[in-house]
């Protein structure tokens, strides 16, 4: 990957949905440099998708928040991986991500909800009946940057 590749990656960055024209156009790269070598970070998994940045406020989720979880693996004499708990807990909607972490907690989950009621019905409902789940710790967002 050279400076011509950061450039691209660059602008895809701040609008994956830009031509390849716009893109050329921005980076001062010829239009067939900028497509193969978009082509090749394709094929070389170095972009893996495209995708989307949505307004959570025009949503009706304007609530972010983080939840620490903490995990016990031993249940009932068998043994269920962060892994398998990440991807039970990335099937609701209001999850935005669920990261295996280091340090006191196992994983680290970002939700968006409509609002408090929304919030706390996901942690005591849904959250906290997957088996496995030991406890847990929730951060509210008060302002993105």
């Amino acid at each position: 990957m050279d400076e011509k590749d950061r450039l691209i990656l660059d602008v895809l960055k701040e609008n994956s949905s830009l031509s390849h024209r716009e893109i050329a156009k921005k980076t001062h790269i010829p239009l067939t440099t900028v497509h193969n070598r978009i082509k090749k970070m394709q094929k070389e998994k170095l972009i893996k998708k495209y995708t989307i940045q949505l307004d959570s406020e025009k949503l009706g989720l304007g609530l972010a928040a983080y939840i620490m979880v903490t995990v016990n693996q031993h249940i009932a004499g068998k043994k269920i991986s962060q892994q398998e708990i990440a991807k039970l807990i990335k099937k609701f909607s209001c999850v935005e991500s669920a990261d295996i972490v280091t340090g006191q907690t196992d994983l680290l989950v970002k939700v968006r909800c409509a609002n408090i009621k929304d919030l706390d019905n996901f942690i005591t409902k849904d959250l906290r009946s997957i088996e496995g789940i030991d406890k847990t710790i929730s951060m509210i967002v008060l302002e993105e940057i």
